[in-house]
């Protein structure tokens, strides 16, 4: 995942304010005659250039600036930009958990699919944890709200993160980022760009993140969460001819940073109530580690050593397009592969209660062509094919030495192998009226192959194959009617499937890893898009999901407790969005996202918790089926910008801020997390004559304190804080 901080010269200040989740692309230089006109976003939402305000989906666009200003670096940090958009960490770790108008999955494992799906320049990542690289060179993000399939490679439920970086240019340029911030924090970005030899175009770009680590352990003081990440993306452009064009994408990253920490909810009585009692953590930047030197002589790390990964990726990708008599026909030839060795703990104290090691080898193989209409008749269509093979070896260990006098190792190999047909047809019977139709069928087969485990080194489960099929049938239906130029209605219904798959976590019992199935949801959505005056932009959406066979994290209760496994449940959403964007004056721009959802389940039994923690264990259940789902029922989100000229330098003043409502736990009301404002602020500064700008900025300007996530394992209850108050400067040049 890559991404460059392109530098901002004064004719591009505008850009700046481009914040929020409706953020736009700024003219290429100060227009005081556009300056209260909200600018046109162009979107490849549907597979071609089209208008955001055109498309009758729900989905925000933010710039690549935008990801400037408000220091996003990593996918994760999208939610707080983006209406209904949740991303949370497992355990201060590298395994993201999205979700999209409370359609999510939350499994810390590596080997099952996401319900959004995360793409670059059109290529899937399907592996959750192949998304936390760096983000840079991006030009644009595109967030689709809802079921995908009838035109993207994969199949999702809960919608479409798509990222789009920036191109070869025809003449050569260059940009070079330098930033600074609390906690010793350090980026810098760099690109070169421009023709290379033969007709030949190419881009360059690197990026590093260093630094920043704010969190301490409570004993010795050491510090804990810098980060160490580099990544370079090349990319080549090629166009042989007028109607044959090819782009060649290579990149890779490395990534040597240190886990966040998490802190003690409550007292930790360790060695299962015979050992000391560290006690509850008033102080959100305190923490603590440790390894038996077993574990570390088994996960290849010092005794000493921090909670921290030592990751590698890289891929490559080849994207062909030629046009033929009407039509245009495009291969991406993909090939992604990632590298895992994270070491976690999250009992977090020098007690061995719960110390984790992932090991994973991740390669993704993907090939896709479509064949699609090129002309400006009625009926406009898209019709594709989508292959994809995934492999990963995983190595997972838990170290219980302290609470359960041994230690755990899962070991297995997992093939997933899927094709897809897909299409989708738009026709237009006015140029008000316009429908559209789209399918998708898919064969996915997904294999666990020699799962094992094994406790205090003698076998719990030999190695042992399950594998797991679906062939869905999924699609859409739409109508969308424009009664004006500057109003466009929109209603659809729409099919997804996300896979099946397999718990992965410690189980000594063969129905541990039995698959859990497929979860197909029905989408219900009707929404508009407005363009009052020039100088105004509002955006609404309503839906209704049906959910069936909603893919849930419960537990089974084992020897030693509950242990989490995935079940199946039927459920509800609904809920609508808000967005606006408004140019009340020049130089002055606002814009505000607001988003509700609720959920309930209509059939699900749970595990009793309370009772599977008992002596002795009790396995019970409880009927959950009426139970709200447990995610964060408001957002809200927004920016204010303001720019204007003094004594020839060009100003931009600028805020963003948001709302996050409080976060239910399924496991208990110790676990909800509390909801939370954030609020950012910058200034940016430079002379309108020359291409050089330097910007002070703070994020969480008010110093909240907030919680990213809260879990137990064994018998610690911990918690992920949020980053606190970090000002700091960033001097960017262009050329």
């Amino acid at each position: 995942m890559n991404r460059l901080l392109v530098s901002v010269s004064a004719g591009a200040l505008a850009a700046l304010c481009s914040t929020t989740a409706m953020a736009q692309q700024a003219p290429p230089e100060r227009a005081p005659e556009r300056a209260t006109v909200v600018d046109e976003v162009i979107v490849t939402a549907q597979r071609r250039e089209q208008a955001a305000q055109d498309v009758g989906i729900a989905l925000s666009v933010l710039s690549g600036e935008s990801l400037i200003q408000q220091g996003v670096t990593n996918v994760n940090q999208l939610q707080n930009a983006t209406p209904n958009l949740e991303v949370e960490p497992a355990f201060g770790g590298g395994a993201a958990q999205f979700r999209l108008r409370g359609v999510g999955f939350q499994d810390y494992a590596s080997n099952n699919s996401p319900t959004v799906g995360v793409y670059v320049n059109e290529v899937a990542y399907p592996v959750p944890v192949m998304t936390q690289g760096l983000i840079f060179d991006i030009d644009r993000v595109e967030v689709l709200r809802g079921p995908q399939g009838t035109l993207y490679g994969r199949n999702t439920t809960g919608g479409a993160i798509s990222f789009v970086t920036k191109r070869p240019t025809e003449e050569l340029s260059a940009g070079l980022m330098t930033e600074w911030g609390s906690h010793e924090q350090f980026r810098a970005e760099g690109y070169v760009s421009g023709p290379v030899a033969g007709g030949l175009r190419g881009r360059l770009a690197v990026s590093t993140e260093q630094g920043g680590a704010w969190q301490t352990n409570r004993v010795t003081g050491e510090s804990l969460g810098d980060a160490d990440r580099t990544g370079a993306r090349a990319l080549l452009a090629w166009d042989p001819s007028e109607t044959l064009s090819f782009l060649l994408d290579v990149h890779g990253g490395i990534d040597k940073s240190e886990n966040q920490g998490l802190y003690l909810l409550s007292d930790l009585r360790t060695r299962g109530g015979t050992g000391p009692v560290i006690p509850a953590d008033k102080d959100r930047s305190k923490t603590g580690w440790g390894l038996s030197p077993r574990f570390a002589a088994e996960i290849g790390r010092d005794v000493n050593a921090k909670p921290g990964r030592d990751n590698s990726s890289w891929g490559t990708s080849l994207n062909a397009n030629l046009a033929l008599k009407g039509m245009n026909l495009n291969s991406i030839s993909s090939f992604e592969t990632l590298k895992r060795d994270e070491y976690g703990d999250w009992d977090s104290s020098a007690s061995v209660e719960a110390d984790t090691f992932f090991g994973s080898d991740v390669d993704v193989m993907s090939q896709e062509l479509r064949l699609s209409s090129d002309n400006d008749s009625a009926l406009t269509w898209v019709a594709g094919f989508y292959y994809s093979r995934q492999e990963l070896n995983e190595r997972y260990s838990s170290d219980f030495i302290d609470i359960y006098g041994t230690y755990a190792q899962v070991t297995y190999d997992q093939k997933v192998e899927s094709w897809s047909l897909f299409g989708q047809a738009e026709y237009a019977f006015t140029d008000q009226l316009k429908a559209i139709l789209g399918l998708r069928y898919e064969e996915e087969t997904r294999e666990l192959e020699g799962f094992g485990s094994a406790f205090g080194g003698a076998t719990a489960l030999p190695p042992t194959t399950v594998d797991t099929k679906m062939t869905p049938l999924t699609g859409k239906a739409a109508l969308e009617f424009k009664p004006a130029d500057n109003l466009l209605l929109y209603g659809s219904i729409s099919r997804g499937a996300k896979s099946g798959g397999f718990t992965t976590y410690n189980t000594g019992n063969r129905s541990g890893i039995e698959p859990f199935d497929p979860e197909i949801l029905w989408a219900y959505e009707v929404g508009f898009k407005a363009d009052p005056s020039r100088a105004v932009q509002v955006n609404g959406a309503a839906y209704y999901y049906d959910y069936n066979g909603q893919q849930v994290l419960s537990a089974v209760c084992g020897a030693n407790g509950p242990v989490g496994r995935f079940t199946n449940a039927d459920s509800k959403i609904y809920g609508a969005e808000l967005e606006g964007v408004f140019r009340p004056a020049a130089g002055l721009r606002i814009s505000q996202s607001v988003s509700y959802k609720k959920g309930e389940y209509t059939d699900f039994l749970d595990l009793d918790i309370g009772k599977c923690q008992q002596t002795p264990r009790v396995t019970a259940y409880i009927d959950k089926s009426g139970d709200e789902i447990p995610f964060p029922a408001l957002s809200y989100a927004g920016s204010i910008s303001y720019d204007w000229t003094v004594s020839g330098f060009a100003v931009t003043a600028e805020t963003n801020y948001s709302y996050r409502d409080e976060y239910p736990s399924w496991l208990g009301p110790k676990y909800d997390v509390e909801a939370y404002w954030l609020a950012n602020a910058s200034v940016t500064v430079g002379p309108e004559a020359a291409n050089w700008s330097v910007t002070f900025w703070a994020r969480n300007l008010f110093d909240q304190e907030y919680d990213l996530t809260r879990n137990f394992f064994t018998s610690a209850d911990i918690a992920q804080p949020g980053r606190p108050r970090t000002i700091g400067a960033r001097l960017s040049l262009q050329y």
